[in-house]
């Protein structure tokens, strides 16, 4: 190949003289993301959490980066999951800067500055429905331990 060849010539062959070979980054199977993230999702699981989704909101939202959304099928669990994010989250030196709706047990929401988990009873997370509301967000694959997906058939009756 000629050093003066076309731009179409050169992304055909990129080892000529001339071009740089293009480098291309195999994409993993599960993004990275912050740790502390993961510890959140880690202590839903632990708590059998329903359905755990990440929604990276980085591009469309300046008041937080990451959503963590999970399901519990009664209040004692709701209440459960969100103990063990918090304390998982507290042995790791990371402290909610607020909690809100606990003694319902709906909704509730775990305040972490740049990430923010919604700890939900299935009937109230069918109705509030945040992933339709940001559905901008960009959904971050889980990895099957962290999602909280089983294919139990308790689960799927549920």
């Amino acid at each position: 190949m000629k050093h003066n060849s076309t731009a179409k010539e050169q992304s055909l062959h990129p080892t000529s003289i001339g071009c740089s070979p293009l480098k291309s980054t195999p994409k993993p199977a599960v993004e990275r993301f912050d740790e502390r993230v993961r510890t959140a999702l880690q202590g839903a699981s632990d708590k059998k959490g329903i359905d755990s989704v990440l929604l990276d909101l980085r591009e469309i939202a300046s008041f937080t980066d990451y959503f963590v959304i999970t399901s519990g099928s009664n209040e004692r669990q709701v209440q459960a999951i969100a103990d063990e994010i918090v304390e998982q989250l507290k042995k790791s030196g990371t402290a909610a800067a607020r909690v809100e709706g606990y003694k319902s047990a709906e909704w509730i929401l775990l305040d972490y500055g740049d990430f923010i988990v919604h700890v939900f009873a299935q009937k109230a997370r069918k109705f509030y429905d945040l992933e339709r509301l940001w559905r901008d967000a960009k959904r971050i694959e889980l990895p099957g331990d962290l999602s909280g997906e089983t294919d139990s058939s308790l689960r799927k009756e549920l």
